[in-house]
């Protein structure tokens, strides 16, 4: 699958790692675990390696030099506040969206410089994503499949095997207008999934789900890690990262704050807690004095 490949900005060289945007003005956290430098070289043996990533949309900073190692074989949580810049940092990270300033690999292949040997390995379900909803579940994977180069014979197993994994055998040949929030998350995921990536990226995968469908979801992600595969996913739901991830970066204001497994991040504490701490703490109400009920 190809995607467009915009120019980079006048004067920006989207491979340097050089003169990177400061952080945002403030009192920002040190980091709990110290992160690759902007310095250190790409990672080969991690399933994506980010140096120096950086983006600004106008005036605004959207994120700043961010230096990321995801570990093969990991299930990975991203975590921030809304507009924390998770969802910019993953589509620089998946070739969706050219980075002002950095690079990116997967596992060792750069994903500007050689970017269709980077995407095959690669599965990505963006966050708001439109499908194209006047085909049916079936017709979906499978076109998914098509444009990934799959001959029709495995084309058309697969998407038996998906539909019948993610429990929308019965709804195969069903528009995908006509689905529910969470069969459409399901049909997109499996239309990710086809061509046997090995690492996938989720952008807030159960925003909208029900909690049987999400359980299907957490299920078949949980399988592929411990069939070898790595699996990114961004959330603000704080309990579910904990309990579903190896690991965890804790991202907000374009910068990266934390970055380790769940257990040297969270530090003892619960990851909600540990992440309210980092980002700045809890709001002050004293002045909602009037809220309460005498």
């Amino acid at each position: 699958m190809r995607w467009e490949r915009r120019p980079p900005p006048r004067g920006a060289d989207p491979l340097s790692t050089s003169d990177a945007p400061r952080p945002p003005s403030g009192p920002v956290p040190a980091p709990h675990v110290q992160p690759p430098t902007t310095d250190s070289p790409l990672d080969p043996a991690a399933a994506l390696s980010l140096r120096n990533l950086s983006k600004s949309f106008g005036d605004k900073l959207a994120v700043g030099s961010v230096n990321l190692d995801i570990p093969s074989g990991s299930f990975y949580g991203i975590v921030g506040p809304n507009g924390a810049g998770k969802t910019t940092m993953l589509s620089m990270a998946t070739g969706l969206l050219r980075p002002d300033l950095g690079r990116v690999s997967v596992h060792g292949v750069d994903v500007w410089r050689e970017p269709d040997a980077a995407k095959r390995q690669l599965g990505v379900l963006p966050d708001g994503l439109r499908l194209f909803d006047r085909l049916t579940g079936a017709q979906l994977i499978a076109y998914a499949g098509e444009l990934r180069g799959l001959d029709r014979e495995t084309v058309r197993a697969r998407t038996h095997d998906l539909l019948a994994a993610l429990g929308l055998a019965d709804a195969a040949d069903t528009l995908v207008v006509d689905y529910s929030a969470g069969m459409t998350k399901k049909v997109a995921l499996a239309s990710a999934l086809v061509h046997a990536p090995r690492v996938i990226v989720l952008d807030e995968p159960f925003e909208s789900v029900d909690p049987v469908s999400a359980a299907g979801i957490r299920d078949l992600l949980t399988d592929f890690v411990a069939s070898g595969g790595t699996v990114v996913v961004s959330s603000h739901v704080m309990d579910l990262v904990q309990r579903m991830c190896s690991h965890v970066a804790v991202i907000a204001r374009g910068v990266l704050l934390a970055s380790g497994t769940v257990e040297a991040v969270r530090a003892g504490e619960s990851l909600e807690d540990r992440f309210v701490e980092l980002v700045g703490g809890r709001q002050a109400t004293e002045g909602l004095s009037w809220l309460r009920s005498s």
